[in-house]
């Protein structure tokens, strides 16, 4: 058994990667030479400043009293220059954000995990590109840059990332130190004669990283004060540092200014995703080489903003992030990002004609650069007579388009030569993205065959082992023939000699090999497949025709809840109706009452705003109480039962209880003390670790009695749940563990109508790894709805709250009991532990279930990785590169997190099994059972 589980687990974990490789692989190719503009560019420098987290329509938009929250940027828009909206992508996260802005290229999304300190790839940028960057801020995002120069004329001034704090002070003291610092630069610069000669060099780059919005948009939300007044901050820190900048060059008129943001950020105080509040950033652009605002009597756009933020008659100009970066090479005269994807946005530009005409035509050469090196390394791959060209874009029609394009320069026909590289610039990128994406459907056939293997695999498993629509005979192991172990070797062979003439990359010989032993495996077990199907053909048609639908309903329920909690919903309420169907409301009423109430209950969770967004401390609060009843109401139990092991029990709920009280004091704490901007008090936060880290230990100092064990784990994770809460989901794990409870009852209430002696009752019942074997039996047609309630209920534990398909559904919040200085690492790992502890209850439950149904763990956990596995199979099927960014992201993300959860449930599987059997001795007292 461990071998198969190794094997399956090495499977799944390869089924997983492929999708990285698929579709979330790095777009970057190396080799190209620098293209810059030949004609004197119209500014000597550059001052980016980047408001990190800043939504465009809190920008944009006037206040209640129809005043702007950032009035020099507006009076900029309407006098001195160009606006629009800038574009992002999925992940709107710091980094690929800043990376879009500055080198011009969008980030695969795997990059968010890579750390924000490092580069997960080499890439050229604006900062590398310029004569000398001097770059201020937060100390997450200045290092990439500086690391990925060549040389040392990168400069980066960051603050202590302890600064960087949810809780303590008024985030907008990290502006103000950038800006102070800014100031007391250029009065250095004064005195210093070496420094003095630098910043008046050309083609010089100033970068001022604003965190503070940011983090005021984490710990406060974007409609808070302190959100508004941070806007109205940097606004007067802007206004300042221009003021300094005209002093220092003496207005010479050769500065170019850009103020923009990396990313927005949700109503709720996050981002990550693909929601407009996201992807909506500003961009407001003025000084050299900038064209004055354009005065207009219509526009043309999809959305009200324009009407909403009053700005009708100021011509708006929207770009993608990317386009930013060739904007600001252009503006200085430095080659553009070498592995820049961006547009030149030539409406920002007020240079002359001829100027904006070879500026598009080297960002068209720089892009068709990408393009040919990208062409050449697949065309040195792959063998000739596979090889098939993007059609669109031939080497005689490059050569012909570079010709006219010239040729046009020449004859002064400027318009032509813009409208000619546009195009080229058009084909090239989709070259671009059909070369990326050339081994696509190769890979993902492969995949799809060595799914479709494994999931046929396990389920003729369960059929030989744990069935019995087989013959005797099939489960003895026969010798494989001989024809048939050469013949997949052969076909082994010719797999690795194809990949090995083409030079592929190690992990096409893992996707492309893989199916070739599991369908060796499938064909072995031919003598199953014959007695599978003729007892398939002795059964009744229209029953057999029934079960499949039904199975296949329940599979699309599973499959829709993904995208609409409300099917949970649904689900449950169908489930409350499950002992109206049977005749255990007629033998098991009250059993039957409380599946039907605790099912109904469970229901209203999937119907309530995600988590996060409406957060409540009086619900968390009302949790450990509710908690508390419960634990008297245990505690009175025990104290009227008469043996041995009360004092130890009653000691350990004690404990628990009073784990309990300390959570529900740190959250109310910790909440009024962030309120009061006092920070994270030192003994809450000691006290919150503590919780934590014996959560996993103290259930096991509990009585191995099934109810006692299960609800001391429950305790015990409760507390952590409390510290990790916000509002009403502190009353989720409760809810669940209480119909966990009547689906153990309702089992073994089924159990003693199907006519199945049961040796114990439940109350004396006890977790033990030393299960008889004896006692297993076969499989039969109900176990596969116990398999399904099991998948269905672990659905419910990760969507009952919130859409964690949705990076964006993370509220930073919930962590504050243990930590407010930004650590993106540890922050999501105390996230993913809340995500996961609805999880370990059902897993625990689960394991109480095939305890008193008499099954061996094997046999339910095979059907249920066989439902698992068709469901990985359907979103692999739904995974998109089209579309929305949105819809991009979710369909990647749901595809991700069902292969987790069968990864995860290996784990868990063990988790669950450590936690309910395993007995640690109390005061050194020998361990005793009760009879």
């Amino acid at each position: 058994m461990l071998l198969f589980f190794t094997l399956g687990l090495l499977v799944h974990v390869v089924f997983f990667a492929s999708i990285f490789d698929i579709y979330l692989t790095s777009p970057l190719v190396h080799g190209m030479t620098p293209q810059f503009t030949p004609l004197p560019p119209p500014a000597k420098r550059l001052v980016l400043f980047v408001a990190d987290g800043l939504r465009a329509d809190t920008l944009y938009e006037l206040d209640a009293n129809g005043n702007s929250r950032a009035p020099f940027v507006r009076n900029i828009i309407m006098h001195e220059g160009s606006w629009g909206i800038s574009h992002t992508r999925v992940p709107t996260e710091s980094r690929p954000g800043h990376v879009a802005l500055i080198a011009g290229f969008y980030e695969d999304v795997s990059a968010v995990a890579k750390g924000w300190k490092e580069n997960p790839v080499e890439f050229d940028s604006l900062f590398n590109e310029s004569k000398y960057t001097w770059s201020w801020g937060s100390p997450d995002i200045l290092p990439m840059f500086a690391k990925g120069a060549s040389g040392d004329h990168v400069y980066t001034y960051s603050y202590n990332a302890k600064r960087e704090d949810f809780g303590t002070h008024d985030a907008t003291k990290l502006d103000t130190w950038v800006f102070d610092n800014v100031k007391d630069f250029f009065h250095a610069a004064r005195k210093n004669q070496s420094l003095f000669s630098k910043v008046n060099e050309e083609k010089i780059v100033f970068f001022l990283h604003l965190l503070g919005i940011d983090t005021n948009g984490h710990a406060h939300r974007p409609s808070s004060r302190e959100y508004k007044d941070n806007i109205k901050k940097v606004d007067d820190g802007v206004k300042e540092i221009v003021s300094v900048f005209k002093q220092f060059y003496g207005n010479d008129g050769k500065t170019a200014f850009i103020f923009t943001s990396d990313h927005g950020m949700t109503d709720w105080g996050s981002h990550g995703a693909g929601h407009p509040s996201e992807t909506l950033t500003p961009l407001v652009t003025w000084g050299a080489g900038i064209k004055y605002p354009e005065i207009v009597s219509a526009q043309q756009f999809d959305d009200n903003f324009l009407k909403e933020w009053r700005l009708e008659n100021w011509k708006r100009r929207d770009v993608n992030q990317a386009d930013i970066a060739p904007l600001m090479a252009s503006l200085i005269g430095v080659p553009f990002p070498l592995n820049s994807v961006g547009r030149l946005p030539v409406d920002y530009l007020n240079g002359t004609d001829h100027f904006k005409a070879e500026s598009v035509f080297t960002n068209a050469v720089q892009i068709l650069e990408q393009f040919k090196v990208k062409m050449a390394q697949k065309k040195e791959v792959t063998l000739p007579f596979l090889f098939t060209p993007f059609k669109f874009l031939s080497d005689s029609e490059q050569l012909n388009i570079l010709r006219k394009a010239r040729s046009y320069i020449k004859q002064g026909k400027f318009d032509e030569v813009v409208s000619l590289c546009e195009e080229l610039i058009d084909l090239a990128l989709k070259g671009l993205s059909y070369y990326h994406t050339y081994d696509r459907f190769f890979l993902g056939i492969n995949v799809v065959i060595g799914f479709v293997g494994w999931t046929s695999y396990v389920s003729l498993l369960i059929i030989k082992s744990h069935s019995n629509l087989t013959r005797d005979v099939t489960k003895e192991v026969k010798k494989p023939s001989c024809l048939l172990l050469c013949s997949f070797g052969a076909i082994g062979i010719l797999v690795a000699v194809f990949l090995l003439i083409q030079a592929c990359p190690w992990t096409y010989y893992v996707y492309c090999l893989l199916p070739v032993p599991i369908w060796y495996a499938v064909l072995r077990q031919f003598q199953v497949i014959q007695d599978v199907v003729a007892s398939l053909l002795t059964f009744p048609l229209s029953r057999f025709v029934g079960f499949l639908l039904v199975f296949t309903l329940g599979i699309e329920v599973l499959v829709l809840s993904f995208f609409y909690r409300c099917m949970l919903t649904a689900g449950l309420i169908a489930f409350a109706g499950w002992p109206f169907l049977t005749q255990l409301w007629t033998q098991a009423k009250i059993t039957s009452l409380s599946w039907t109430f605790f099912s109904l209950l469970l229901a209203m969770f999937p119907l309530m705003p995600v988590v996060g967004r409406e957060p409540d401390i009086s619900l968390v609060m009302g949790a450990g109480l509710l908690v508390l009843l419960l634990s008297l109401f245990v505690v009175t139990s025990l104290i009227k039962r008469k043996n041995s092991l009360v004092k130890e029990e009653l000691l350990v709920h004690l404990l628990q209880m009073l784990s309990t009280v300390l959570s529900m004091y740190v959250v109310h704490s910790t909440h009024s003390s962030l309120f009061k901007k006092q920070g994270l008090p030192l003994m809450n936060q000691i006290v919150s670790w503590a919780t934590l880290a014996s959560s996993l230990v103290v259930p096991l100092l509990s009585s191995t009695i099934l109810f006692q064990r299960l609800f001391s784990i429950l305790l015990s994770l409760m507390s952590t749940y409390l510290l990790l809460s916000t509002g009403y989901e502190a009353l989720f794990p409760l809810v669940l563990s209480c119909l966990m409870f009547s689906w153990i009852h309702m089992e073994q209430e089924l159990l003693h109508q199907s006519g199945v002696s049961c040796k114990q009752k439940l109350t004396s019942t006890q977790f033990s790894y030393n299960t008889d074997i004896a006692q297993f039996r076969q499989l039969c047609l109900d176990d596969i709805r116990r398999a399904f309630f099991l998948v269905f209920f672990l659905l419910t534990a990760f969507f009952g709250t919130g859409n964690i398909a949705s990076i964006n559904s993370f509220d930073l919040a919930s962590v504050y009991c243990f930590l407010t200085v930004f650590s993106p690492f540890m922050m999501g790992a105390l996230m993913m532990w809340k995500i996961l502890i609805p999880f370990v209850l059902v897993m625990c439950a689960f394991e109480a279930v095939q305890l008193t149904t008499q099954l061996s763990s094997k046999s339910l956990f095979l059907i249920v990785l066989v439902i698992s596995d068709i469901m990985a199979l359907h979103f692999f099927f739904l995974v998109k590169d089209y579309g929305s960014w949105l819809d991009i992201g979710t369909s990647i993300s749901h595809y991700v997190i069902v292969m987790s959860m069968t990864i995860f449930l290996v784990f868990l599987n063990g988790l669950a099994q450590l936690l309910t059997t395993k007995k640690l001795k109390l005061h050194g007292k020998p361990k005793s059972h009760l009879t």
